[in-house]
């Protein structure tokens, strides 16, 4: 009888974090048959770091996700601890939603997901070489020897690859939480050509929250009405008692502790040479870079219901043990706390991302593709995000349909991955709100209306919650015309109601437009003048009061967009020989050769490609 070890499916996801699973659903829902691998199906989804999901920028991600058709932001409104709207007190394109997870059943849930999607294998075991052909994918082999055959392939290795663990004098190779490191396959990423990168990021120690006095910190609760990450889950089946988080400070005992034991830290003794993330720096760093601060915020986070184990946010350290110790309990109410896991580093092998095309598939080999933390960023919402384009854009390429590309102004994924493939990142990519040119536009309340169109077209959103999305969207639009045409005269309602808000009286008759854009005033509180309002849902409420409020500033922005989108569709042909363009400067022609834009506007985002090399481009490709 012979014996065969192959197998073949249609997508191979390498990798099983929030990159992995969202590449995996993204295929086998588009009814491709895919097969995830992971080095432990108990990490599936897993949190090693932060328990929380969004944040400021980071939630946009999570509402794009989920508009386009993505599970992140189902998993988290199933398993949240607590939920935050932050930057309430500034303006809509800053607002971001942040839950904290429990990890646990965070993980759990994932896993569930999966294993109930048709056409979706999970198998634990190590990847650890690529089949190439003729410049092509055609699979994988495991460490056991098996071959797996797929027209496309995602890697999402995350931290995993050479991952090596460091605190003090303590270096393991592993991945984190002390699990199996993915060792083999970077070997047969460089033989096939793919240039590899070492990066590092920490992580703060875990506390047992039997050992912590509470009552020297500040409670933070999460806010009275809870906003869903997805536009699927019913605000009301989420209303529920929240876990508190705590806020606490590091003081002079602490720096001085870290100051005086600095020579016995990785991060400047040399024993870690990854580069770490500027924006989430280690205890130690930000000691010793702003020696001006006498204290930092300390949050006290919970890891889960079914766990005493308390996440100390603001304090990742790669220190020896003894110096965590004595650190940690100069902290008030961590005096007497007792350590569950030790801070650690972690270094891993990664990619520079310009080997990518906007798709995220390689550029030296077709059917290839790559995101998260691979992909040389930090954090899983970007993980998520990019797992999600990866997975749809293996599908479509076997579909022998084009990729999908989200431009800057379609959405912060768009912002993200540009970013990523265009741009020399010296350190972990971080999204954040500032890297989003037209974030007025990119906010995460609108995040549906920009993209669920686009997710229903890829076969992502189903019929039933397109026809709901466009009822909405036709509520809200009916809506800003109605506010738009209404016209009040002053009543004595309307005087008090002015007064009371301290705005100026209305002389003659103006829209409930006019009124809404009142700083002092909004559509919820013009509600008591307005007795033609149909009832409509809190969230179409926001939009409308967003939309009517802020026209001049959206629309401004919207001209904006228009002469952006004029340098993106100027179009470079993909065969172009930029050593027969005349007058680009070397540097210019070198940095174009490598990147291979796709047009004028990626081109003019390239460092070291000035406006005047830009000009001589337009200029040849008009001729």
């Amino acid at each position: 009888m012979l014996l065969t070890n192959r197998e073949e499916y249609d997508v191979i996801v390498v990798g099983a974090g929030h990159a992995g699973v969202e590449a995996a659903l993204a295929a086998a829902r588009l009814h491709f048959s895919v097969i995830m691998f992971t080095v432990s199906v108990d990490s599936i989804a897993l949190m090693p770091c932060n328990p929380n999901i969004g944040g400021s920028s980071k939630g946009h991600l999570v509402r794009e996700i989920d508009a386009l058709g993505g599970e992140m932001g189902k998993n988290i409104d199933k398993t949240f601890l607590q939920s935050k709207m932050l930057n309430r007190s500034k303006g809509p394109a800053v607002h971001s939603l942040r839950a904290q997870a429990d990890k646990q059943r965070y993980t759990a849930e994932m896993r569930r997901t999966l294993e109930q999607t048709e056409g979706l294998t999970i198998r634990q075991g190590e990847v650890c070489s690529l089949i190439v052909k003729d410049g092509e994918i055609r699979g994988v082999k495991t460490a056991s020897g098996a071959e797996y055959l797929a027209k496309a392939v995602v890697l999402t290795t995350g931290v995993y690859l050479n991952a090596r663990c460091i605190y003090g004098d303590v270096s393991e190779y592993t991945g984190p939480n002390g699990l199996k490191a993915a060792t083999k396959l970077s070997a047969s990423l460089i033989e096939n050509g793919i240039a590899l990168r070492r990066y590092k990021t920490g992580t703060p120690a875990r506390m047992d929250g039997r050992t912590v006095d509470f009552s020297k910190m500040q409670e933070q609760k999460g806010d009275e009405r809870i906003v869903p990450f997805s536009f699927e889950t019913d605000p009301e089946s989420i209303q529920k008692e929240q876990v508190s988080c705590w806020l606490t400070y590091t003081n002079e005992e602490t720096h001085r502790i870290i100051r005086e034991n600095i020579d016995r830290s990785p991060l400047y003794s040399g024993n870690i040479e990854g580069v770490g993330p500027r924006y989430c720096p280690s205890i130690e760093d930000k000691v010793m870079r702003f020696a001006d601060k006498d204290r930092h915020q300390v949050f006290i986070e919970p890891e889960g219901l079914y766990t005493h184990e308390l996440y100390v946010d603001g304090m990742s350290s790669s220190m020896p043990e003894d110096v965590q110790k004595a650190m940690y309990r100069t902290v008030p109410g961590l005096e007497n706390a007792k350590i569950v896991r030790n801070a650690y580093a972690i270094e891993y092998d990664c990619i520079d991302a310009r080997q990518l095309k906007s798709t995220l598939e390689f550029k030296s080999i077709r059917g290839l593709f790559a995101a998260g933390q691979f992909c040389g960023s930090s954090g899983y919402e970007e993980a998520a995000a990019q797992g999600l384009m990866a997975g749809i854009n293996a599908a479509r390429l076997i579909q022998g349909k084009p990729g999908i590309v989200l431009d800057r102004a379609q959405a912060y994924i768009g912002v993200l991955i540009d970013d990523l493939v265009t741009k020399e990142n010296f350190e972990p990519y971080r999204m954040m709100t500032s890297r989003a040119e037209y974030r007025l536009l990119l906010r995460q309340d609108n995040a549906d209306i920009r993209l669920t169109r686009l997710g229903y077209a890829i076969g992502l959103i189903s019929e039933e919650r397109y026809q709901r999305f466009k009822a909405y969207e036709k509520t809200v639009n009916d809506e800003i015309a109605r506010v738009e045409k209404t016209f009040v005269k002053m009543t004595d309602a309307l005087q008090e109601m002015l007064s009371e808000n301290g705005t100026a009286e209305l002389k003659g008759g103006a829209s409930l437009a006019d009124l809404i854009r009142r700083p002092e005033l909004s559509y919820e509180l013009l509600a008591p003048v307005d007795p033609g309002r149909p009832e409509i849902s809190e969230r179409a409420a926001e939009q409308v009061n967003i939309a009517v409020k802020y026209a001049g500033y959206i629309e401004r922005q919207q001209r904006q967009v228009e002469s952006f989108r004029k340098m993106e569709n100027r179009r470079i042909p993909e065969d172009i020989d930029y050593s027969k363009v005349p007058s680009l400067r070397i540097e210019a022609r070198q940095k174009l050769e490598m990147i291979r834009p796709t047009s004028l506007g990626q081109a003019s985002r390239i460092a070291g490609v000035s406006p005047a090399d830009i000009q001589v481009l337009l200029v040849w490709l008009k001729k």
